[in-house]
């Protein structure tokens, strides 16, 4: 981490699977806990499950950076598949950790990770999200990953402002808020640190 104890954050994901979605949130509720943000997605083609990229600061104070993050302290895929085609660890730190959306463990993905040595977690974004939603919509398990594995925001805070966001945004549809929360939870519990 920076000196300002800033956080940065990649996202890798397929268009549609909500990965800019997810990185949008995070930044809303870290700016709701009085934190400094910025969250982008870099386009490239623009159509469903092409790859996407987006990008999360967090910081106690003012960022004057303005670019794409290049030396992550966390990256974030979204879908496993982008594991054969990506190097997702690319100038990720040392003290950093990838969090990965898969059934395997830490230890079943080393090998999948191009010679990268550091902390490997993982989560069945899938399975809990068929679980509790009926659907697959891996954003929000891993969203609630990326929390909890980066100690980024207090978790507790950020349960109740990502609550209050969701009140506001499905207030006609309760079982979508109702959903959506117990599934951060499952995640938050179930994540695997390797």
């Amino acid at each position: 981490m920076a000196s300002n104890d800033m956080v940065e954050i990649r996202w890798h994901g397929r268009g549609g699977q909500g990965a800019k979605l997810a990185c949008l949130l995070l930044a809303d509720v870290a700016a709701e806990q009085g934190k400094f943000v910025q969250g982008f997605p870099e386009y490239g083609p623009e159509r469903m499950g092409a790859p996407i990229t987006a990008y999360n600061r967090i910081s106690a104070e003012r960022c004057t950076i303005h670019s794409n993050i290049y030396y992550p302290d966390y990256v974030v895929v979204v879908d496993e598949t982008l594991l054969e085609s990506v190097d997702v660890t690319s100038g990720l730190k040392e003290s950093g950790a990838v969090i990965v959306n898969t059934r395997h463990s830490p230890q079943e993905l080393r090998s999948k990770l191009k010679g990268w040595n550091g902390k490997i977690c993982t989560i069945d974004a899938r399975r809990i999200s068929e679980e509790i939603l009926g659907t697959n919509f891996p954003n929000t398990p891993m969203l609630a990953a990326a929390v909890k594995v980066s100690g980024v925001l207090d978790t507790a805070e950020f349960l109740a402002h990502i609550e209050e966001s969701f009140a506001h945004k499905f207030s006609a549809k309760p079982q979508v808020i109702l959903g959506n929360m117990a599934t951060l939870r499952k995640s938050m519990e179930e994540v695997q640190v390797g």
